[in-house]
């Protein structure tokens, strides 16, 4: 016999139970959404979703499966062609239950259960296998050398920067510094005149024999 479920049964009996359940679960499938107790919610989720497990199967033992539960066969032509392929990417999960506060009366919890439609499913990460690792670990400083050469490139732009900057236009001194070289020209000019008189009374005096100074 299958485990019964854990808490308080809903009815009077067993039987009784299974067609609450089979009625909240037709009651589902045909308008999307239903309001009831949070305690039934919970007990209606498993039994929706497993068969909207079958449905997804389509063959026709999973749909005469389905025929025990919801007895009614609009229900069930629904759940196989129109509710189940949208879920035929989700591996569960269809349905979510939303508390929306205690009931006037009895004060009992109430909740909302509905069908997860029209919702993107969120890919799952990949697991990385122990050899991928390993080919990562390996190949990381590989990518490593690459920005060290990058490195170099501006140690070679602050040597060829002083090649650079010796070819720029002289620079133009200030008056002060102009009359400087003026006056230290002026001395050149005359240095380079009395070393020319100086050669031309040598060559003379090589000439006569004698020295410039005796003729």
């Amino acid at each position: 016999m299958p485990t019964p479920t854990k808490g308080h049964r809903l009815g009077g009996s067993p039987a009784h139970e299974r067609h609450i359940l089979a009625n909240l679960a037709t009651a589902l499938f045909q308008h999307g959404r239903i309001t009831t107790t949070e305690a039934k919610a919970r007990r209606l989720r498993p039994v929706a979703e497993r068969l909207i497990t079958f449905a997804k199967r389509g063959d026709l033992h999973a749909r005469r499966h389905v025929l025990t539960v919801v007895t009614d066969k609009g229900v069930v032509h629904q759940l196989f062609t129109e509710i189940a392929p949208e879920f035929s990417e989700r591996d569960g999960g269809y349905t979510r239950i939303t508390k929306i506060g205690p009931r006037k009366g009895d004060n009992a919890a109430m909740a909302v259960i509905e069908l997860v439609r029209g919702e993107p499913v969120a890919a799952k990460p990949r697991r990385r296998s122990r050899r991928a690792v390993a080919e990562a670990a390996v190949t990381a400083p590989e990518t490593d050398a690459a920005p060290e050469a990058d490195a170099t490139a501006p140690e070679a732009e602050a040597d060829e920067a002083p090649e650079a900057l010796t070819r720029q236009a002289p620079v133009v001194p200030e008056e002060g510094e102009a009359e400087d070289v003026d006056e230290i020209a002026d001395e050149t000019a005359d240095d380079e005149e009395a070393e020319d008189t100086d050669e031309g009374d040598a060559e003379a005096s090589d000439e006569d024999g004698k020295p410039a100074g005796d003729a």
